[in-house]
């Protein structure tokens, strides 16, 4: 209980300014590490390389937060050509500066009347430890992989911290049922991927990320520190709202949180509930893929299983609209400045089943240079996958005949499941797709204006060959030559992995220049 009371007596004066405050934490131009407060992170873009932590939701809810700031600092851009002008000799400074000024009392983290990001009227029934903040280390429901901390001895963090789990929380949470105000909602693009394409220094990336919006919607686009905070009522009652614009869903509460503060401003304990459930609309979000349900309409591209490099032709536009609004944002910039086209995306984002967080991922890829032309790269690039993927359906054809002939000794047909089972712990697939993946990397670095498609897809169809021959033949090899049975299996299931390598043979001779005809 003393704690309590020292925690309540140190929250009637505002404390630790987000402004002024090191918690955004970065790597420099020249290699090293820092942290720094809000203005000093957008004053100082041009010389910070990028925003870096261990989290992947951290990193995409910082990138996020900033934009939401610079909306509505620099109320813009409204168009490309404002956009353009910006790329090309900066933001104004001053207007930075003026608005963070203006609305200084608001980035307070502990404060009686508005802590930043939070209810200040909350009172919980059950304060609640630090880690549910985090999905890395919230096992209050389930235990996280590789996550040992005890909840009930979790400790305390610090304020930054806790700044950047509170953002990433608003950012990523996902439905889980009933809190104590009411039910849980999914935030707007909880289990999306995230693409950020990347600069050569962090102003440039937040360039690239700040799609213009028209007027009207800027004037209304309102983020958190610029509103009220929810009344207990209307959040027991389940509120709900449409989002209104960028910067508006950059910050938006999914969740109702207050930090409980201690001593030397650490956070042990805090209130956590539901927040403010988006009603749904039209407005898409500039960092998603779309992909287009026959029943659903348009959906967000999430991760799967598989790598996601298998997807990538997603993030890339062309007229379908899908893409990401920031990689054609991006490319224009770039465009204007071609020394600084983006050359690199980032994607990052969460999978979940239900309340269920499976994993977390953060990858990086490189931004074919060809974009910067007119070619139909997601054409090309969409074109390449389909020849993977159709190897890899003729060695599972092939992986799946062989279980099928083992398993059954020729007396019952196996269940799918032990067929499955069977295909997978053979590592044909795995195998294929590993051996695949650096190779795309390179293609996508070595795609320029310049380089004929049927080149690139000359050399890729070559790996391809390449890494389903060696996939199949390097699980052949450990097939035991004592068991008839299962080389007569092996020799049988063979035949589509045969079929489709002459199908490749032909593909790739009729690519190959006259003088540079390769031998099968």
């Amino acid at each position: 209980m003393a704690d309590d009371t020292d925690g309540a007596q140190q929250a009637e004066k505002p404390r630790y300014n987000l402004i002024d405050e090191p918690w955004i934490p970065v790597r420099w131009l020249d290699g090293t590490f820092g942290e720094l407060g809000i203005r000093d992170t957008l004053i100082q873009a041009g010389r910070i390389a990028e925003i870096q932590d261990s989290s992947p939701l951290v990193v995409a809810a910082l990138h996020r937060f900033l934009l939401a700031v610079l909306y509505r600092a620099l109320e813009g851009p409204t168009d490309g050509q404002q956009a353009k002008a910006w790329f090309k000799q900066g933001w104004p400074a001053e207007r930075i500066e003026a608005y963070l000024e203006k609305w200084r009392d608001r980035f307070w983290l502990f404060d009686q009347d508005y802590p930043f990001g939070q209810i200040p009227t909350f009172e919980p029934r059950i304060w609640r430890a630090w880690t549910v903040l985090a999905a890395e280390h919230n096992a209050d429901n389930a235990k996280v992989l590789f996550d040992h901390v005890d909840v009930s001895k979790a400790g305390a963090i610090t304020p930054a911290q806790a700044t950047r789990w509170l953002l990433a929380t608003q950012t990523f949470s996902v439905s889980c049922g009933k809190s104590e105000l009411s039910h849980t909602g999914t935030a707007p693009s909880a289990t999306a991927v995230m693409a950020l394409p990347l600069g050569g220094n962090l102003q440039d990336t937040l360039s690239f990320l700040l799609v213009p919006q028209n007027r009207f919607v800027l004037e209304n686009d309102l983020p958190i520190w610029e509103r009220e905070p929810e009344t207990l009522g209307s959040l027991k009652g389940g509120c709900e709202r449409v989002v209104s614009g960028y910067a508006d869903r950059y910050t938006w509460r999914i969740r109702s949180v207050r930090l409980q503060v201690g001593a030397e401003l650490t956070v042990a304990r805090l209130a956590f509930a539901s927040g403010v459930g988006p009603l749904a609309q039209e407005q898409t979000d500039p960092m998603l893929s779309y992909r287009v349900d026959e029943k659903k309409g348009r959906l967000p591209v999430i991760f799967r299983s598989r790598g996601f490099w298998r997807d990538f032709d997603s993030l890339l536009p062309d007229a379908s609209g899908v893409a990401p609004q920031v990689i054609e944002h991006a490319i224009g910039l770039g465009r204007v400045v071609p020394t600084r086209f983006p050359a690199t995306v980032l994607v990052a984002g969460q999978s979940n089943d239900k309340a269920k967080i499976e994993y977390w991922r953060m990858e990086r890829f490189a931004l074919p240079p060809a974009l910067i032309g007119n070619r139909p790269v997601r054409t090309s690039i969409r074109a390449l996958l389909a020849d993977a993927e159709n190897a890899q359906t003729a060695l599972w054809i092939g992986s799946k005949s062989f279980a099928r002939n083992l398993l059954s000794r020729g007396e019952r047909e196996p269940a799918d499941k032990d067929l499955t089972n069977f295909v997978r712990q053979m590592a044909v697939s795995d195998n294929y797709w590993s051996s695949l993946e650096p190779r795309f990397h390179q293609i996508l670095a070595e795609y320029t204006e310049e380089r004929d498609p049927d080149d690139i897809r000359l050399s890729w169809l070559r790996h391809v060959r390449s890494a389903m021959s060696a996939a199949w033949h390097s699980y052949a090899s450990g097939v035991a030559t004592g068991d008839a049975w299962a080389i007569r299996a092996l020799v049988q299931a063979e035949a589509p992995v045969r079929r489709h390598i002459a199908k490749l043979n032909d593909e790739i001779s009729d690519l190959e220049p006259e003088s540079h005809k390769e031998p099968a």
